[in-house]
């Protein structure tokens, strides 16, 4: 998509004012933008680097919004996309197959007028198309002020490097083939990651213009259920797993962002005891990557670090992760392997102990 980026990520959540809260409070995001009060939804718009996150409520069981809460629980409901030409965009979609949900229209609102138009993406996931240059992403919008200013340490996350879908076993192809067809999408990588009895097939979609990244996950049938399996269940069909969040210093992030709350994933101590028989010499860096349990991972064009929260959410379904680059382009997935053979490892010392 020529031209085109990455508008924002809009979550429908159970209540949009405790989840710009926990979002700003423990992840640094600034509020930018709100909807007026009184109404049966409620919207809060929060940026941090180049990153906006749009979190709307409702009250009324019937509005859309709650019913994908209902279904799914909090979660991402459109990965929204700013184009210069929303007409053409939704046409030249809708033309190579995609499923249009809303057709292109002005709309007016207390924050102004904001053409958009909207086409289904995967499951109850929709993509709106945006107007490039529209001061705000929804016309309901009014901008807070200036109260929330940059924090003196600076922004920690700088982008989002890409999002994490899970789809139904026999979707993968499918739905890889919709976004080549309506967007114009690269498929750029492809593995089948075998841990166990537990398999998935996994392939990256993406965007060279906008630079938005699908790593699209399917669990292998033949295999036991894992954790592709479990998120389908709990999530009620395809749907986003995570969102990795770029950032300059992983380190520092998980310093700062644990300090606010943030509960990451523990990463057994036997990760770490052939990690760089993996992935190289890590260094002095390998202390600090333990103490924070860090992972990481290496492909031919250099090395990733990665990390990924607890999901705070009570169905365990939307989680995220940031990630450090360091020439990677690949997405982490020998760290799916090095954590399983570290688990069967702690296992067995604690047997070997208990023998003892």
């Amino acid at each position: 998509m020529e031209h085109a980026r990455l508008s924002h990520v809009h979550l429908y959540v159970g209540d949009a004012c405790q989840a710009a809260y926990y979002y700003a409070g423990a992840f640094g995001f600034r509020p930018v933008a709100e909807s007026p009060s009184g109404r049966s939804t409620h919207t809060v718009l929060l940026a941090q680097g180049h990153i906006r996150l749009m979190l709307t409520s409702a009250t009324d069981a019937a509005d859309p919004v709650a019913r994908y809460v209902a279904a799914h629980g909090d979660g991402v409901a459109d990965i929204a996309i700013a184009v210069p030409d929303v007409a053409q965009t939704f046409r030249t979609a809708v033309a190579n197959g995609a499923e249009p949900v809303m057709e292109p229209a002005s709309r007016t609102g207390a924050g102004g007028t904001v053409l958009s138009a909207a086409v289904r993406g995967f499951g109850d996931v929709m993509h709106t198309l945006i107007e490039e240059g529209a001061p705000l992403p929804h016309p309901d919008l009014i901008p807070v002020g200036e109260g929330h200013p940059t924090p003196p340490d600076g922004e920690l996350l700088r982008d989002i490097d890409h999002f994490a879908v899970c789809v139904p076993v026999g979707e993968l192809d499918k739905t890889v083939s919709r976004y080549q067809q309506m967007f114009g999408f690269e498929e750029i990588f492809s593995e089948f990651i075998e841990v166990g009895q537990q398999a998935m097939q996994s392939k990256v979609v993406s965007d060279p213009a906008s630079g938005i990244t699908l790593t699209i996950l399917e669990p292998d049938a033949t295999h036991d259920p894992g954790q592709i399996d479990a998120f389908l269940q709990s999530h009620g069909g395809a749907g986003v797993q995570h969102v990795a969040f770029g950032t300059g210093d992983i380190r520092e992030g998980v310093r700062r962002l644990g300090g606010q709350g943030v509960e990451f994933l523990k990463t057994p101590a036997a990760y770490y005891d052939l990690v760089e028989d993996r992935v190289g010499e890590l260094g002095a860096e390998l202390p600090d990557l333990r103490a924070r349990g860090i992972l990481a991972d290496r492909d031919e064009w250099g090395l990733l670090l990665q990390i990924f929260t607890r999901s705070p959410y009570a169905r365990r379904t939307l989680f995220l992760e940031l990630i450090e680059r360091r020439g990677a382009r690949t997405f982490g997935s020998g760290n799916i392997k090095g954590l399983y053979e570290a688990v069967e490892r702690e296992q067995n010392r604690e047997g070997a102990t208990d023998a003892g």
